[in-house]
């Protein structure tokens, strides 16, 4: 079963006119696009070197997540 976690977040406003304006460029972009693709792809970055099954799903499962996201049209 896959939980939603629901993140409401205060962001510097450089990075909130920056993402704003990506939007706008961008339309089939969205902000919940956007953080998707940004927390994977930080979580990918991030990953700890332990090499247990667990880690190894959670990272796939990352990178799932980032390319769909990426890749989305």
């Amino acid at each position: 079963m896959k939980s939603i976690v629901s993140i409401l977040a205060e962001i510097p406003e450089d990075l909130h006119q920056s993402l704003k304006t990506y939007l706008d460029c961008h339309p089939t972009w969205d902000q919940d696009r956007v953080f998707a693709a940004a927390l994977s792809s930080f979580l990918l970055q991030n990953n700890s070197a332990n090499e247990s099954i667990r880690d190894a799903q959670n990272y796939r499962a990352c990178a799932e997540v980032y390319l769909e996201t990426l890749f989305h049209s």
